[in-house]
């Protein structure tokens, strides 16, 4: 079963001394949240994504974001469908053509893709009850 969530928080640390970013997820309709420790690029930008800041060039994200569109293709989702090893695992769920594509992801590079937009964000319930 999957259960929809919301990007609740985006945290970033970056100081001489310390280096550290985390996104924190909360359930739409409950009360569950847990974190996923991100890289401070990928944090950065999911930060400016939310905010609608632009870039003079495109960063990754972006890139992918008009591939899949050049490519007539609608991401419809994004799930958090694993975690192993303490790492969490994603995909990116694509419409094209009528058919759905799943690509593999890392959830801050799935979630950078969709920040700033209506795009849903799914996690796996068996990922919530090991983390939550």
């Amino acid at each position: 079963m999957l259960v929809r969530m919301n990007l609740a928080r985006i945290v970033i640390v970056d100081t001489d001394e310390e280096k550290m970013s985390m996104i924190v997820l909360r359930e739409s309709e409950g009360e569950r949240a847990f974190p996923i420790l991100i890289g401070i690029h990928e944090a950065y930008a999911i930060d400016r994504r939310t905010k609608g800041i632009s870039v003079q060039r495109p960063l990754t994200h972006d890139l992918l974001e008009r591939l899949i569109d050049r490519m007539d293709g609608q991401l419809e989702q994004i799930v958090i469908n694993e975690l192993r090893d303490s790492t969490f695992y994603a995909k990116l769920v694509i419409r094209r053509d009528g058919e759905l594509i799943e690509v593999d992801s890392r959830p801050s590079d799935a979630l950078a893709l969709s920040a700033g937009t209506p795009i849903p964000i799914f996690v796996d319930d068996s990922v919530l009850k090991e983390v939550c």
